[in-house]
Parts: structure tokens; C-alpha cells; sequence
């Protein structure tokens, strides 16, 4: 009998759970990255407190919309609440919308999680009946290449303009997927101000607006790919409906549009006539050797400028060294650019300027100098040559046979008469005959007790080593920060300076990823680095930072930022790659 009532109560508890069905649909499991996907979750109870997923690799784009409908079929109701969204794919792959949440009668109630496949943009059939105005015909993003056939360091400009119909308008964009210029030295113009122009796009007279602008620089010959800048965009069209005073009333719309990938076919410089000396400068340059004295004492120093101007590949190559006698003591120099960069390409005056300081009175030479460049107008390679110069030592020692030193770059110094004959020994270090005996000795008594007077030292020494060895957490967490410090080195050192650091900070972030994660630098995208790290069981907040702290690297190179934020920015990316390298399994 006992059995029998806990069944019943069993069969009504179940029958009771049956009743309540809370449910996950979707208008399509594969779609592609341009198309909508609709999902609706479905309740037949009256549920509180709806919470949504977070729709990780979606953004929303209509919803939440709510709707509840009631009816009665031969004295039985029914009952059922929607919410329905819509939402567009951000990224391709395998995604996953998790579940969503109810409380009813003090349960929790949840979906099953869907799986959706993302593929590649795909061609969307248009409606033949539907005469409203599509954006797929009125809008177009292009990248304007100067050249696509260019020399090795001959520079080339990139401009993205997006092109749109005079039939539609367009209210917001954010990129996707922004260009990537691997091989190239790359550097982008600013453009203080969108300004939507007119002109003639595939016949037809279109307003643009130029997005963005980048020199390159081709750093590697044969066949290199610029990948794609791509966009998505909200679009105003106007529909086949008018308001009450006859205006076509306009509706929200949505449009991804992509510049496609570019292939540059660069050329290798001709070996032909190439100088022995030539270090990749490639341009129109001038060369000049200048000091700022040639008439001197000894103990006098002055500066030896190396000065290559024009416009080219001004940060690509290198300055040729003077050669000067022994005589003179030459430091390392000092390297400056002072060079501006526009759709043309670089321009200005790179030098490098030495310090010199005589050691001997005498003449002597600093070699003619050659700077050897492929001149871009001509098609061929020019060499500069700088005049021998001449430094006039007026007073100090003098140098033996200076004309031999001068041929051979060995010098030698001339001895005085008084330096000819020396005391072979001025001081000497005699010994005493009489020897103390070290039995008693202040060093024998030093060396009996001093074992006993380390024991205190050595057991607070073993205490604190154990204590150290014990803290497992914070041996971790040193050792991670000292791994972050070590990718950031190179970061560290240009933390004074804006440019630099934060390209040595993102170069250092991607190395860090590639060592752990044993990828190429090819396959670094945002999505497949956010696929990987998720995939090691990382935190989906560490992953969202290290990817802004990256995107944030190439915008804080053209913008104001204090020396605040920059040393805010390198202790976050201590912080992250702290994180990832505990997170990464």
C-alpha cells in the first residue's frame, strides 16, 4: 500500500513538470554571415523574470518583442508567451546561443542550447514582386590601389571609399573585419573629417566618402595579399509607403558590404648595375656629410652629420658609417627622422650624427663617403659621393709617422726624452721574517665561533624559503608577471614614446599568443584568436580585453593619449598576459 501511494504521488509530480514546456526555436541552423536569423522562445505557462542569453557571436538587431495569445477548444485552454528576436551573425564558424531562463511556481526553468553554422556572405534571390529599393545595387565599398605591379620599398596608397545611391541614406557602420597589410610597412593618414563627396561610380553618379587612407611600403617581392576591409552598415530605404503629406516613408535596414582582397605583384630591384654599398634606399634623395669644425684643439670635440633628404623609403634603410683614423675617437651616433608621410609616400631628412674627439695633434681625414639609392624615375641605381674632409688638429701631443697613421688607420704615440729610462720598480712589497702563530689568533677565534653565529641566520633563511615554496599562488603569480615583463621588454624601453611603444606592445601581445597557442602570424584574426583561447578554457572576459587592448593599439598611435594612459595600457597588457598565461590549458 505504501508503494502504491508514493507511485501515485510520483505520476502526479511528473504529470504536474509535463505541463509547463519552455522551448528555443530558430528560423534556420546554417545561414550565412549576411543573412537574419529569428529565434523565438516559447513558454505555455505564464513564466517570470525572462533572462536572455547573451548571444555570444550575435548582435541584435530587432527584439526583444513579446507576444501572448490565450484561447479556449471545447472548454480547455491554452496559453503560450513569445519573445522573439532577430539577430545577425558577427563572425563565421560554429556558434552557440545558450539558454535562456523562467521562473515559474518557484522553479528555474531553461531552453537547450542551439547550435548554429555560420558560413561565408551568400547571394540573397531577390523578390520579384517586391518593389522597394534594395541596398545590395546602391551601395559599394572599393579600395583604390595606386599601383599593383610596384618595385620592392616603392611606395603604393590604399583609399577605401564607400560608395552609396542617391535613393538611400545610411545612418551608422562599424567594421567587421579591418585590413590587414602583412609583408608591407604600412602607415595610416588621418583623416580629420568624413565629408561626403559626388562622383561617377560604374557610370552613374554616386555620393562616397573616403574611410580611410594607408601608405605601403612592399617589404617582400612576388605576389602579396592585402586582406579585406569589411563593414556593416545601417542603411535608410525608402519603402512603397507615404506619410499622410505624400513622403515616401524610409525603413531601417542593414547591409554588409566587403573591399575584397587585393593581390600586389611586387617587383624585385634589377641586379644590373647594382653598388656593393646600396642598403635598400629606393626614392629621389640627396647626401651630405657636414661637420661643424674642421680647426680644433686637442681635448675639443665636434659632430659629424650624415644627412640623406628627399622623399622614399626614408625609414627603410640604412646610413653609411664614416671611416676615421685612429687619432680621432668616434661614438656611436645619434639617429633622427624628421620625415612626414602622405598619399605620396615619405619624405624629409634622416641623419646620423657623430661625436668626435681628437687624440693628437696633426691633420687628418675622414674618407669620402657614398650613398648609393634605385632612383624610381630613371628605373636605375645613383651613387652620391661626399668631398674628403679634413680635420686640422691645432694643439696637443703629436702622433708618430701621422701620415703612415693616416694610410693605415694604426697609430702610434711618441715617447718623450723623459719618458725614455724609468725606475723598473718604484714601490716594493717586502715581507716580514717574524710569523704570528694562528693558534689564538683573532682569525682562528673568528673562524671557531662564526658557524655558531650563522645558525640564526640560517634558520630564519630555511623559514622563509619554506614560507616562499608554501605560497604556490604567489610563486604562480610572479612567474606569470615576470613571463608578461619579458614579452613587454622591448615595450618598457618606448614607454616614453607613443609611436614605438605601441607598436612593440602589440607586436609583443600577438608573440605572446603565438608561442602559446602555436599559431601563425597569418592566422591571427579576431575570431579565430577569440575560437582558440575559448577553446583552452580561458575567461571570456581576459579574451574580449586582450582583443580591445589589441584593436586599441593601432588607434592610440593616431591619437592623443598621456603618458598616464600609456603606462595604464602596458600594466593591462602585464595584467592579461598574466591572466591568459593561468587561464591557458
Amino acid at each position: 500500500m505504501k508503494n502504491f501511494i508514493i507511485a501515485l504521488v510520483l505520476i502526479g509530480f511528473n504529470a504536474l513538470m509535463a505541463q509547463v514546456q519552455f522551448e528555443a526555436k530558430v528560423s534556420k541552423n546554417t545561414l550565412g554571415l549576411n543573412e537574419r536569423l529569428r529565434i523565438d522562445f516559447t513558454m505555455n505557462v505564464d513564466g517570470d523574470n525572462f533572462i536572455q542569453p547573451n548571444f555570444e557571436g550575435f548582435r541584435i538587431i530587432a527584439g526583444p518583442s513579446q507576444q501572448v495569445s490565450q484561447s479556449w477548444v471545447n472548454g480547455k485552454s491554452s496559453f503560450e508567451k513569445t519573445y522573439s528576436y532577430f539577430l545577425l551573425p558577427s563572425q563565421k564558424g560554429n556558434l552557440i546561443i545558450k539558454q535562456a531562463t523562467i521562473e515559474y511556481n518557484g522553479q528555474i526553468y531553461k531552453t537547450n542550447p542551439i547550435k548554429i553554422n555560420v558560413t561565408a556572405a551568400v547571394e540573397q534571390p531577390k523578390d520579384p514582386n517586391d518593389t522597394q529599393v534594395s541596398a545590395d545595387d546602391n551601395i559599394y565599398l572599393v579600395a583604390d590601389i595606386s599601383k599593383t605591379n610596384p618595385y620592392l620599398n616603392e611606395p603604393i596608397t590604399v583609399v577605401y571609399k564607400l560608395y552609396f545611391s542617391y535613393s538611400i541614406g545610411i545612418s551608422n557602420w562599424r567594421e567587421l573585419n579591418k585590413p590587414k597589410y602583412n609583408d608591407f610597412w604600412s602607415q595610416n593618414i588621418d583623416i580629420k573629417q568624413l565629408v561626403a563627396e559626388e562622383g561617377m561610380f560604374k557610370g552613374e553618379k554616386y555620393r562616397y566618402v573616403v574611410l580611410r587612407k594607408t601608405v605601403l611600403y612592399p617589404q617582400k617581392t612576388g605576389k602579396l595579399e592585402i586582406e579585406p576591409l569589411s563593414l556593416d552598415i545601417d542603411v535608410q530605404l525608402p519603402s512603397n509607403r507615404r506619410n499622410i503629406f505624400g513622403q515616401v516613408l524610409m525603413t531601417q535596414g542593414n547591409k554588409r558590404v566587403s573591399a575584397g582582397s587585393k593581390t600586389i605583384a611586387v617587383k624585385a630591384l634589377p641586379e644590373a648595375g647594382k653598388p656593393a654599398d646600396f642598403s635598400g634606399a629606393v626614392g629621389k634623395f640627396d647626401f651630405k656629410v657636414i661637420p661643424s669644425k674642421t680647426n680644433l684643439k686637442n681635448g675639443e670635440s665636434l659632430d659629424l652629420a650624415v644627412i640623406v633628404t628627399g622623399s622614399g623609403n626614408m625609414k627603410l634603410f640604412t646610413l653609411p658609417k664614416p671611416i676615421v683614423p685612429n687619432a680621432l675617437e668616434m661614438y656611436d651616433p645619434v639617429h633622427t627622422d624628421k620625415v612626414n608621410t602622405n598619399l605620396s609616400g615619405m619624405s624629409g631628412k634622416t641623419f646620423d650624427n657623430y661625436a668626435i674627439i681628437p687624440q693628437f695633434k696633426g691633420n687628418y681625414p675622414i674618407k669620402s663617403m657614398h650613398f648609393s639609392y634605385f632612383d624610381l624615375g630613371s628605373g636605375s641605381y645613383k651613387t652620391i659621393s661626399s668631398p674628403e674632409i679634413i680635420i686640422n688638429v691645432l694643439e696637443g701631443p703629436t702622433a708618430d709617422e701621422p701620415n703612415v697613421a693616416e694610410a693605415t688607420g694604426v697609430t702610434k704615440n711618441k715617447i718623450s726624452t723623459s719618458e725614455q729610462f724609468k725606475f723598473i720598480k718604484l714601490k716594493t712589497n717586502l715581507l716580514s721574517m717574524k710569523n704570528d702563530d694562528f693558534f689564538g689568533s683573532n682569525t682562528f677565534y673568528s673562524l671557531l665561533f662564526l658557524p655558531f653565529l650563522m645558525l640564526p641566520l640560517i634558520v630564519l633563511f630555511k623559514k622563509k624559503k619554506e614560507a616562499i615554496d608554501g605560497d604556490v599562488a604567489g610563486n604562480r603569480i610572479k612567474n606569470n608577471n615576470r613571463l608578461a615583463k619579458k614579452y613587454l621588454s622591448e615595450a618598457k624601453k618606448q614607454i616614453n614614446n607613443k609611436d614605438p611603444f605601441y607598436v612593440a606592445l602589440e607586436k609583443a601581445m600577438h608573440n605572446f599568443l603565438k608561442a602559446k597557442l602555436h599559431i601563425e602570424t597569418s592566422e591571427m584574426s579576431k575570431s579565430n584568436i577569440q575560437e582558440l583561447l575559448l577553446s583552452r578554457n580561458t575567461n571570456t572576459e581576459t579574451v574580449n580585453e586582450f582583443i580591445l587592448l589589441t584593436e586599441n593599439c593601432e588607434l592610440a598611435r593616431y591619437a592623443l593619449i598621456s603618458s598616464s594612459a600609456i603606462e595604464q595600457d602596458f600594466d593591462k597588457a602585464v595584467q592579461i598576459i598574466s591572466d591568459l598565461e593561468k587561464q591557458i590549458s
